[in-house]
């Protein structure tokens, strides 16, 4: 079961409770006996720096493109 607080005790509690947060410990934050919050550790970086870092991984496989070069790629292929 996860631990429960009053708001009165997380607001004097702030720190440890984020500790615990940071722990693996789930905490609920009630008003009363109604929770109005659950507090857990954030997964650090997760998928989205995993695709960052292979993102810039491909990027420096290749060359620099000019402004030049972007701007021939928009009409390739037309015919005038």
């Amino acid at each position: 079961m996860m631990r429960q607080v009053k708001i009165a005790e997380a607001k004097t509690h702030l720190s440890e409770l984020l500790a615990a947060a940071e722990a693996g410990e789930d905490l609920v934050i009630c008003r009363g006996a109604t929770p109005i919050a659950h507090v857990t550790r954030v997964a650090s970086g997760g998928k989205h720096a995993a695709l960052s870092t292979m993102l810039r991984r491909e990027r420096a496989k290749h060359k620099a493109v000019t402004t030049e070069e972007i701007l021939s790629w928009r009409h390739e292929g037309h015919v005038y």
